[in-house]
């Protein structure tokens, strides 16, 4: 079986804590469900991620060297 997580091609996925959610939600003036999804099934999510969390996802990008995206995991 392969290991996703240790595949080149996947970014980096962590669970966030409240605290940086709360100030990421300030800075972008919006609610955990405005957030794109990602099912809990999913095999790129770190182990121990639950419903409701939010993951950043952190990607190479050629414009801004490096990209933050963020995910609500859903059932």
């Amino acid at each position: 079986m392969v290991n996703v997580h240790a595949h080149t091609l996947v970014p980096e996925h962590r669970v966030m804590g409240e605290e940086e959610l709360e100030d990421l939600f300030a800075e972008y003036h919006i609610d955990r469900t405005d957030l794109p999804k990602i099912r809990v099934s999913d095999t790129a999510l770190p182990e121990g991620a639950e419903i409701g969390d939010v993951i950043e996802i952190t990607r190479d990008s050629r414009t801004t060297d490096t990209a933050y995206v963020y995910r609500l995991v859903i059932e």
